[in-house]
């Protein structure tokens, strides 16, 4: 029995100081993560306030999420090999096995390392932001989160698309700097084409100086002329420089006032139909 007392009091005092170093690895660990949490997010949002335009701003809310995402997985790491040292596993081998393990995996996971590239890259180029309309991976949306592996795009109907990103080849971001809103407008073939054309820019004008869409247009109406002969109309294509993402309110606005003023002005915006004509025998 004595013998067995003297054994715990010295396990006791080690084990208790083991125990003590193991708790405050983990509150440490703990407090930096909430850190990491709490901090980045503010720094983003004072460098935001700095930027002199929208899409730098987006750019850095992008980056911030990668980097707090990177920052939480080392922090978590170097903590559970703190303990581990505590606890008397040696972390050498752990970390030799780690990496025979890792090439075994890689040639089996070539598909994860393609994504966790490919994310690096488009970040890194900035050619995706937190809040672009983009097509990418076949899938067209607005972007709600950009990591390392995979892209989140929402479509117009409220679709969420998780696209990972070493299956990205191509990236149309409809959100850098400016836009076009094309616009293709169909009238008889017995109108004057030069009548039409000088109503179609006077149409743009007035929207362009509407306090509405002033900021939203950023130069006048350019025509571009005749587009087409389609089979019961002669198509006009037209073009506004707008400011990122307002193509499509611009264009829906310009089509309902030019409608407005063809029925004022006696235009016909033709429709399909079919001219029979008949020879007497």
């Amino acid at each position: 029995m004595a013998q067995l007392l003297e054994t715990m009091e010295a396990w006791l005092p080690g084990h208790v100081a083991t125990g003590g170093r193991i708790l405050l690895i983990a509150v440490l660990t703990l407090l930096a993560l909430r850190t990491i949490h709490r901090v980045v997010p503010q720094l983003r949002e004072l460098l935001v306030a700095r930027q002199e335009t929208t899409e730098d701003g987006q750019r850095i809310r992008t980056l911030s999420r990668v980097i707090r995402y990177v920052l939480t997985v080392a922090v978590t790491l170097l903590g559970a090999m703190l303990v581990l040292g505590e606890l008397g596993i040696s972390v050498a081998p752990i970390l030799g096995a780690a990496g025979v393990i890792g090439i075994a995996v890689g040639f089996g996971a070539q598909s994860l390392v393609k994504d966790y590239f490919t994310g690096f890259f488009l970040l890194l180029e900035n050619q995706l932001r937190i809040g672009d309309v983009v097509d990418a991976g076949g899938k067209s949306g607005t972007v709600e989160e950009l990591t390392l592996r995979y892209l989140r795009l929402r479509d117009y109907s409220g679709n969420v698309h998780y696209i990972p990103n070493g299956n990205i080849t191509v990236v149309t971001n409809m959100s850098l700097g400016f836009a076009y809103a094309v616009i293709d407008i169909g009238v008889a073939y017995a109108e004057r084409i030069d009548e039409v054309i000088a109503l179609m820019r006077r149409v743009g004008e007035t929207l362009r100086t509407d306090p509405s869409f002033a900021t939203r247009i950023l130069e006048p109406l350019e025509v571009a002329g005749v587009e087409q002969w389609a089979d019961s109309a002669v198509v006009i294509r037209c073009r506004f420089k707008v400011a990122p993402l307002e193509q499509w309110s611009v264009r829906r606005e310009y089509l309902a006032r030019i409608k407005a003023a063809f029925d004022e002005a006696g235009i016909e915006i033709p429709f399909p139909h079919v001219k029979l004509v008949h020879q007497g025998g």
